[in-house]
């Protein structure tokens, strides 16, 4: 029965680590089409942990009732067992380490403590508008908020470098979400009715009762607070959560690309993994644009989808926005942080005098993640 004892730890310590290694951003771990049997790990873990614990009980007094040297080694063994299942639980479980904010609280310009230079996520619904800083979303991977009436869910994953905002309806009830990992290196929630794993690039349910079903995307912009304040003077900006202040990164070296870590760290040159681009889909089809090239010309006329379209980056050379052009003859210019066709000026909204600009949502993203989710993509 010894050998039970030691099969039963060895099974617990081995179904802990198996159980967040395929959802966690460990050696080969996220390029492997695994999603499946995380899923069935995670579903099963309570009948893993129950066989182990039996065996465990089961081998037990033959492993240590003879006192000695073999209790010293069973000793050694079940605290080894027992630390894996503790790291695997509470120190390396996605939501113990990016904890969600306690408490969502916004202010105006006047109030506000964010400085302007950061990047954020801005969202408008019905005339209210609404920014998260990239600083505080990044760490939480998702915030929940309501604008202009609306539910939504403002995430952020760091390691695609992709902000998406969605309303976290599912079947005509309002969800709950938490970060429970990541596949393909983008950040998965779980909701707590059904336990379906959902993708954070596409608001996908990629396993579960529910996979197949996509939450409704909120378009979004990824801009400095300062062009986003230009544009809406009276935004509502998410301040930091006091009791998190210190987990929140300090530096800019993420939003900036300054950053050369593994994970989140950007790459300078164009088309690696870890580089800048701009994604646009449009009826099924997917375009990404070189941010490099972005930041030489700074704005771009293109087709996608047989949609002409113009991709225009500030002057800050941080906020990019992207609309549809009125027609393929419209060539537009950019003059100081004004878009120009013709006699016609319009600002970053795509608002001008009398005439306005259809916005479309562009991804800055990284380019791995970008070509992962949308596999048939051409570039510019």
């Amino acid at each position: 029965m010894r050998k039970v004892f030691y099969l039963g730890l060895t099974l617990l310590a081995v179904f802990e680590l198996a159980n967040v290694y395929f959802i966690m951003p460990m050696p080969y771990s996220q390029r492997a089409r695994s999603i499946d049997l995380a899923y069935f790990l995670y579903t099963w873990r309570w009948a893993f942990r129950a066989a182990a614990g039996l065996m465990i009980i089961a081998g037990l007094r033959g492993a240590v009732g003879r006192g000695g040297v073999g209790r010293s080694v069973a000793v050694a063994f079940a605290l080894v067992a027992g630390a894996v299942a503790y790291m695997a639980n509470f120190r390396l479980a996605a939501d113990r380490m990016f904890l969600a904010p306690e408490s969502v609280a916004m202010s105006r310009a006047d109030k506000n403590v964010v400085e302007q230079n950061r990047l954020v996520v801005g969202i408008e619904i019905d005339g209210d508008t609404r920014a998260y800083p990239v600083q505080f979303i990044g760490y939480h991977h998702q915030v929940r908020d309501s604008v202009g009436g609306t539910p939504v869910l403002v995430s952020f994953c760091t390691v695609c470098r992709t902000g998406r905002v969605f309303v976290p309806v599912v079947d005509g009830r309002v969800e709950t979400f938490r970060l429970v990992g990541m596949d393909h290196f983008n950040a998965m929630f779980e909701d707590k009715t059904t336990g379906s794993w959902w993708r954070q690039a596409n608001g996908e349910a990629i396993a579960g009762p529910l996979e197949g079903k996509e939450l409704t995307e909120v378009p979004s912009w990824q801009v400095t607070l300062k062009q986003w304040l230009a544009l809406h003077p009276n935004s509502l900006i998410m301040q930091p959560d006091s009791a998190l202040r210190d987990r929140y990164t300090k530096d800019f070296d993420y939003e900036t690309g300054r950053s050369r870590k593994t994970l989140t760290g950007t790459d300078t040159a164009s088309w690696k993994d870890k580089s800048w681009v701009v994604g646009l889909t449009i009826d099924g089809e997917s375009k990404a644009y070189d941010w490099n090239r972005l930041k030489r010309e700074r704005v771009v006329n293109d087709l996608v989808g047989g949609t002409p379209v113009v991709i225009a980056l500030a002057s800050d050379t941080a906020s990019v926005f992207a609309f549809e052009r009125p027609d393929s003859a419209s060539r537009f210019t950019l003059r100081g942080d004004s878009l120009v066709n013709g006699a016609r000026a319009y600002a970053l909204n795509g608002r001008g005098v009398d005439h306005a600009l259809k916005p479309l949502f562009a991804s800055q993203e990284f380019w791995h993640s970008w070509r992962t989710f949308q596999p048939g993509t051409k570039t510019y």
